[in-house]
Order: C-alpha cells, then sequence, then structure tokens
C-alpha cells in the first residue's frame, strides 16, 4: 500500500475560512435565540406559523453543525499527518473531547441559561463534536477506507434504525436516547437533562471527514482537490434530489406541494436535524463540499477575515455567548428587567453584526497569540 503524504505546513487557509463561515452564520442563529425567543422555531420548522424571512435564517444555521463536525475530523487528520511524519491523535482527542463536554456541561450552558445548575441542562452541539472526538479517539487506526464505509453506513442507515416500546428510564431507553432519540435523559428533579444532540450521525460525520483528510495532503494539487470537492458536493445534491423529490429514504417528513410556490420550497428544505437526517446531512455536506471548493479560490480578503473566526474556533464560540448574555443583561437592565425582544429578523442581523465586529480583534489578538506563543494549551482553543 502506497503511503499517504503528509498534510502541508502551516494551517490550511481554505479550512479556516470554512469554519470562520460556519461560525458567522451560526452567530446570526444565536442572536435569534437571544433577541427573538418571542418568535421561537420548533423543530421541524413549522410552514403554518413560520414566516419565510424566519424560516430561512433557521435554515441557514443548519449547515453549521454539520460541516463544523466534519472539519474536525478533518483536521484531527492533518493533525495525525504533519509534515514530521505520522503521530498518533488518540490522546490530542481524547483530552480536546473530555473538554468539550466539560464546557458544554458548565460554561455554555451557564452562558445561555444565565445561572448554574440551569432548569435544563442542554447537551447541544459542543457536546456531540467531544463525543464524536472521543468515537473517533477509538477508531482512528481502521484504515481509512474502512472509517470512511463505516461512516456512509451510519450516515446513510441510522434513519432505518427503531426500538419501539422502550421503557423510559431503563438503560436500553437511557443508551438511545445518547444515541439516536432526542429526548430528556433525566426527566424530573430540580435539573433536567436533555439530549438535543443524539450522537450517532455526527459520529458518522465525524468518520467521513477524517478520511477526506488525504485529499489535502502534499500528494494532492489544489485544482484536483476541488474538483474532488465540487464533485462530492454535485453527487450529495443529485442524491438529495432523488431521494427527498420523490420521498423514497432519508427523511421522516416528506414535502407537499403548498399553496405558493415559496412555501413549497420550504417544505422541501424542511429536513430534520435532531437527530439529522440523511437528506440533511446530503443537503448540509453537499453545499459545505461546494462552499469549502469555493474558500480554495476565494478573494484573500474574504478568506482572511473568514479565517480570523476560523483559526480560533472555540475561543470565538465562547466569547460570542458570553458577549450576546452580557448584551442581554443589559438590554434587560435598560427595559426594567423585560428581555429584549427584537422587532423582526432585521434587528437580529444587526445584534449579530454587532458581536461579530466587536470580538473581531479580540480573534485576531489570540489567533498571533495562538500560532507564536508555543503553548500547548492553546491548540484547545
Amino acid at each position: 500500500m502506497t503511503a499517504i503524504a503528509p498534510a502541508p505546513s502551516g494551517r490550511i487557509a481554505a479550512i479556516d475560512a470554512m469554519r470562520g463561515l460556519i461560525i458567522l452564520i451560526m452567530t446570526l442563529d444565536h442572536a435569534r435565540e437571544t433577541f427573538f425567543l418571542h418568535r421561537q422555531v420548533g423543530d421541524p420548522m413549522d410552514l403554518a406559523t413560520t414566516e419565510p424571512s424566519l424560516f430561512f435564517s433557521r435554515l441557514a444555521a443548519h449547515f453549521c453543525a454539520p460541516m463544523f463536525v466534519f472539519l474536525t475530523g478533518l483536521s484531527a487528520w492533518l493533525y495525525a499527518n504533519p509534515p514530521s511524519g505520522p503521530r498518533s491523535p488518540r490522546g490530542f482527542l481524547l483530552k480536546r473531547g473530555l473538554l468539550l463536554i466539560v464546557l458544554e456541561l458548565v460554561f455554555v450552558n451557564f452562558a445561555w441559561a444565565g445561572r448554574f445548575p440551569p432548569p435544563v441542562l442542554y447537551l447541544q452541539v459542543i457536546w456531540v463534536i467531544g463525543l464524536s472526538m472521543i468515537a473517533l479517539a477509538l477508531l482512528h487506526k481502521v484504515p481509512l477506507r474502512w472509517l470512511a464505509l463505516l461512516g456512509a453506513v451510519i450516515v446513510a442507515g441510522h434513519n432505518a434504525l427503531s426500538f419501539p416500546g422502550l421503557e423510559p428510564g431503563s438503560l436500553a431507553h437511557a443508551a438511545w436516547t445518547v444515541l439516536e432519540q432526542r429526548g430528556f435523559l433525566v426527566s424530573e428533579g430540580a435539573t433536567r437533562v436533555k439530549i438535543s444532540y443524539p450522537v450517532l450521525a455526527w459520529i458518522g460525520v465525524i468518520l467521513l471527514g477524517y478520511a477526506t483528510g488525504p485529499l489535502f495532503s502534499t500528494t494532492v494539487q489544489p485544482p484536483a482537490r476541488r474538483r474532488i470537492l465540487l464533485l462530492a458536493g454535485a453527487a450529495c445534491l443529485l442524491l438529495l434530489a432523488l431521494l427527498r423529490g420523490f420521498n423514497i429514504y432519508g427523511e421522516t417528513r416528506p414535502w407537499t406541494v403548498q399553496a405558493d410556490l415559496l412555501h413549497t420550497i420550504m417544505s422541501f428544505l424542511n429536513l430534520t436535524k435532531y437527530p439529522p437526517s440523511l437528506n440533511f446531512l446530503l443537503m448540509t455536506l453537499g453545499v459545505g463540499m461546494l462552499a469549502l471548493a469555493w474558500m480554495e479560490v476565494a478573494s484573500r480578503r474574504v478568506v482572511a477575515f473568514c479565517a480570523t473566526f476560523g483559526g480560533v474556533p472555540l475561543f470565538y464560540y465562547l466569547a460570542h455567548l458570553y458577549l450576546l448574555l452580557a448584551l442581554r443583561g443589559l438590554t434587560a437592565a435598560m427595559s426594567n428587567g423585560q428581555a429584549h425582544r427584537a422587532d423582526g429578523i432585521g434587528e437580529v442581523w444587526v445584534w449579530a453584526l454587532a458581536v461579530i465586529a466587536a470580538l473581531y480583534y479580540p480573534c485576531r489578538w489570540f489567533g498571533h497569540y495562538k500560532r507564536s506563543s508555543g503553548r500547548a494549551w492553546v491548540r484547545y482553543l
């Protein structure tokens, strides 16, 4: 078997830029959850009560988690294959995964609730990335072709799994809740625990990301890599068109013709995120592959701007949550304790852009510190 050449030295700008673009889109959704809770969006989104502007704002955020998990796997392969020679990513993945779980349990939940412990402890995207990294740490020695196959089987096949009749409170029910069925792990007590992101499908996504890593090795030229990414993205979207178009498989909610074209499109795009259906992942990863290919040829200014945030993803994630918490408290204090209610999605965009602008220079400073300090702990942020 021919050895795979290592990844190029230094950070890969297109990957950081793609991660940064995802983070910026995520900020819009988190600003919505902070200032637009009076117009909350369910999952799946209710076409009868959700106006198009809110629907498509929420839809944009759907692309964040899949690509972030995918890029986490890809980055893990780059970590394991530096120019100096292959190294085991197991220790880094285990420590980083456990750190993310602790951050979700304590710091992220506090940022959303404003107190700890919160009435409901939500286990969301940071927790699921942490668990996925731990799973990858245990599986990374499996040959890449088998990891890719396992990832594809999980992503494509988890929709077919069903274990009805599990007794709530049983070990089997708890395991099923963690793996595949969104719901409460602990439904009673002072602090309830809810699994918002079941982990099984996300393990499939991180494995696919890891198996994609060799595309970014020194043996693959950028034009060839872009061509492969474009073909992969197009293939995902064509398969989505087939499966979703004829309501064949991969989604629990069939689309239907609505009163007008816009709402028919909304019905078609109304895909299940919790857990992510096959069609949901075909859409988000398909578009993500096309965007990643575009990042390789995007203007330097666009790439540099996005990479400023994408190079320090965990730093930005925590910072923007606490900035939103502070803004929520400040606006409530200015309104006699009443939570601020945005007038519409336009105002939500203003809040999101303000957060991005406020954190641009801190992220740029920390990115420089991360690259120049040589301290081991900064790799985790």
